[in-house]
């Protein structure tokens, strides 16, 4: 038998508890960087006594490496994906093709599906920075109020944002857990799209009561009411960079489980459905876009910007995927397990609960599903959850809820000009209401062994 970094239950509860205090209290009461403020508590945890520094040191290494193998270069690929979305108007034209598709008599509802769309390869922050001046204009011109208006959108943001490989969070809990892509992307979509409708009816039902008049400073800054509309990519190669990649990498998770190994079909999707390849031609089809006043960004800033934004995430993750091993070698996996099974409660809310307390102590979505996949990995197997249902669990927990803590309630409220009593029960009721509703489904999918 393998030795363990401790056979004490004891002294493996009392670190992994004090790991997680003291990495919420170094982000929250010090403003320690998220690196740093996981990687101190997890080196104390190796002095504590009792603790078989050998094997630790092993486990750490055998963590970090394997779960940054996995994302590393997928994450840099996705980033570069969102880079060019956002530089070519792509966001903006999948935006314009809803309120054409859905109507402007029911552009709030317009304005959810393309948030739900857009999220998916973009952060949600940046989202709704770029759509902010169609918010307000389309809240002008309908007469409808910015509660109204952008609620469902904002929800809608942060729900593919959290649960839809290739941003960040989902993309790294996907590694931590060990699913699979192709079901989480097809599920995470499913559930999300649920979840941002109930969103957009609470806006519906609550919008109208709140104060938030849309304000004329933003209106002429969009392509098209600056005149420029002629720049933006068509409507298919708006939408292509992000629905080629998730179709290629669904379908080779559904080739796999419905033809033979040796399938020509399966063969080929084995390849082009691998998330680097097909996130690669996720890109170039993005870059098709681009000006010629572009280029030499496409070829420099674009990438170093991608590069730079995705090293501390993978930096994160991976140290996510070392407290996972490091986990995965200590009795706490076995007792956390059978605590949850006496308090009777569905295995499937342990991930969930905990990523709702990361996300509302940090005010990060993805250090919430980070820490909760990180934490829940090694019990899977001991609490009969697949990886597949522990990832969108923990992304359901970890968009409850958003308020003064959270970087992207403040980027919405301020650009939105909503007081913040209006903010509050506005962008924070609809992330309580995406997120049980989310919830909710995730124990239907689960109960039913769908996940």
């Amino acid at each position: 038998m393998d030795p363990k970094i401790t056979d004490s239950t004891l002294i493996a509860l009392g670190g992994l508890i004090a790991v997680v205090a003291l990495l919420f209290l170094l982000i929250t009461r010090f403003r320690w960087h998220v690196f740093i403020a996981l990687l101190a508590p997890i080196l104390l945890f190796a002095l504590v006594p009792g603790i078989n520094r050998e094997v630790f040191i092993s486990a750490f290494e055998q963590g970090f490496g394997r779960t940054v193998q996995s994302i590393a270069v997928v994450m840099v690929v996705g980033t570069l994906l969102a880079e060019g979305m956002k530089h070519t108007g792509g966001i903006e034209r999948i935006t314009l093709s809803m309120i054409r598709w859905v109507g402007e008599k029911r552009i709030s509802l317009a304005l959810m599906l393309s948030g739900w769309v857009i999220g998916i390869p973009i952060f949600s922050d940046v989202g709704y920075v770029i759509l902010n001046p169609l918010v307000h204009s389309a809240a002008i011109r309908s007469g409808l109020n910015m509660a109204v208006m952008s609620t469902g959108l904002i929800g809608a943001l942060q729900l593919t944002h959290a649960m839809v490989p290739p941003t960040p969070g989902p993309l790294a809990a996907v590694a931590i857990v060990k699913a699979d892509m192709g079901a989480v992307i097809i599920y995470g979509c499913l559930v999300s799209l649920i979840a941002s409708f109930f969103g957009w009816l609470y806006a519906l039902a609550v919008g109208p009561r709140l104060e938030s008049p849309p304000v004329p400073e933003f209106v002429g800054q969009s392509f098209v009411e600056s005149g420029r509309e002629a720049e933006l990519p068509t409507t298919f190669w708006a939408f292509a960079p992000i629905l080629i990649p998730l179709a290629l990498v669904a379908a080779q998770s559904s080739a796999a489980i419905a033809l033979p190994k040796d399938h020509v079909v399966n063969a080929a999707l084995h390849y082009l459905g691998w998330p680097v390849v097909a996130l690669s031609i996720g890109v170039l089809i993005a870059f098709r876009s681009t000006k010629r006043d572009q280029s030499k960004a496409r070829a420099g800033d674009w990438v170093e910007n991608a590069l730079r934004s995705s090293a501390m995430v993978i930096m994160v993750v991976g140290l996510g995927g070392a407290l996972s091993q490091i986990l995965r070698e200590t009795p706490a996996v076995d007792a956390i397990a059978k605590g949850m099974e006496s308090t009777g409660l569905p295995a499937i809310f342990l991930p969930f609960v905990l990523a709702v307390v990361a996300n509302m102590i940090t005010g990060s979505t993805t250090v919430g599903v980070i820490t909760s996949a990180s934490i829940t990995a090694p019990m899977m197997p001991t609490l009969g959850l697949s990886p597949e249902a522990t990832m969108l669990a923990a992304a359901a927990g970890s968009i409850i809820t958003k308020y003064v803590n959270s970087s992207y309630f403040w980027v919405c409220t301020t650009l939105t000009r909503m007081p913040l009593r209006s903010a509050l029960i506005s962008f924070g009721g609809v992330m309580i209401v995406n997120g049980v509703v989310s919830m909710l489904v995730i124990y239907v999918l689960w109960r039913l062994q769908i996940i």
